[in-house]
């Protein structure tokens, strides 16, 4: 804990920069949910006991499913796969977008309190950000209409979002935030990808997040989205409460 507090003082200017954009998400969110709820015609309370309650446990799993991240052989090692956002996707699900925004939170919080950072919360902000790319749009559509064809169409945009996304934030911010970081030139940082991927050409950021980033989001949408569409009605009736 020590060790994060050093790292929060040293690192203050990305901590804000953090902060900043969690307040902008989780208001997106709750004005997301409540054009969802006045669509379907109905008001509940964001946020209960048992919701909160629910959003600390789901957050805990992705946090432990997010500390398992591995990586694939057509990218570069410190790209990982994980699927922290299957717990989040399901409690998004049953809870709205604003507890969607909040489970990402949580799960970086948790992390960074188990594990620290390796990468001055560069890449926290980044796994943060990028799940929520995911999480936002999945579960708009689906709060708007709760229905089959809508959580099909919801997961489908949302893997169409965090690759797009996912592609240009790594191109626009964090590989460039990466090399300052570590203060190695972008082409070297490329060149790893280069190794591993032969459709990377030297030195083209594009061709590097076509080729690496895009198919990792792919992966990681598509999974998270089909096991999410395959157990949420089952479990919807428990995690809500509403079995007998």
């Amino acid at each position: 804990m020590n060790g994060l507090l050093e790292s929060v003082k040293q690192n203050a200017e990305i901590v804000l920069e953090f902060a900043a954009v969690i307040a902008f998400l989780f208001v997106f969110a709750l004005l997301l949910e409540k054009w969802g709820q006045k669509r379907r015609g109905v008001k509940e309370k964001i946020f209960t006991t048992r919701k909160t309650a629910m959003i600390g446990m789901f957050s805990a799993i992705a946090m432990i499913l997010h500390l398992f991240d591995f990586p694939l052989f057509f990218i570069p090692g410190f790209y990982k796969l994980d699927f922290s956002e299957l717990p989040i996707l399901i409690g998004s699900f049953a809870f709205g977008p604003a507890a969607g925004v909040m489970m990402e939170f949580v799960k970086i919080l948790l992390k960074l309190c188990v594990k620290g950072t390796s990468t001055a919360f560069v890449g926290d902000l980044a796994n943060f950000v990028v799940g929520c790319s995911f999480i936002l749009p999945a579960s708009a559509v689906y709060s708007f209409r709760k229905s089959r064809k809508s959580a099909i169409f919801g997961c489908i945009l949302g893997t169409a979002v965090i690759i797009c996304f996912g592609a240009l934030f790594n191109a626009v911010y964090l590989l460039p935030a990466f090399s300052k970081l570590y203060g190695m030139p972008l082409e070297v940082i490329l060149e790893e990808g280069a190794k591993v991927n032969p459709l990377v050409r030297e030195g083209s950021i594009v061709s590097f997040v076509a080729a690496c980033v895009a198919p990792l989001n792919f992966i990681k949408g598509a999974c998270v989205s089909v096991v999410t569409l395959l157990v949420y009605k089952p479990l919807s009736p428990i995690i809500k409460g509403e079995h007998s």
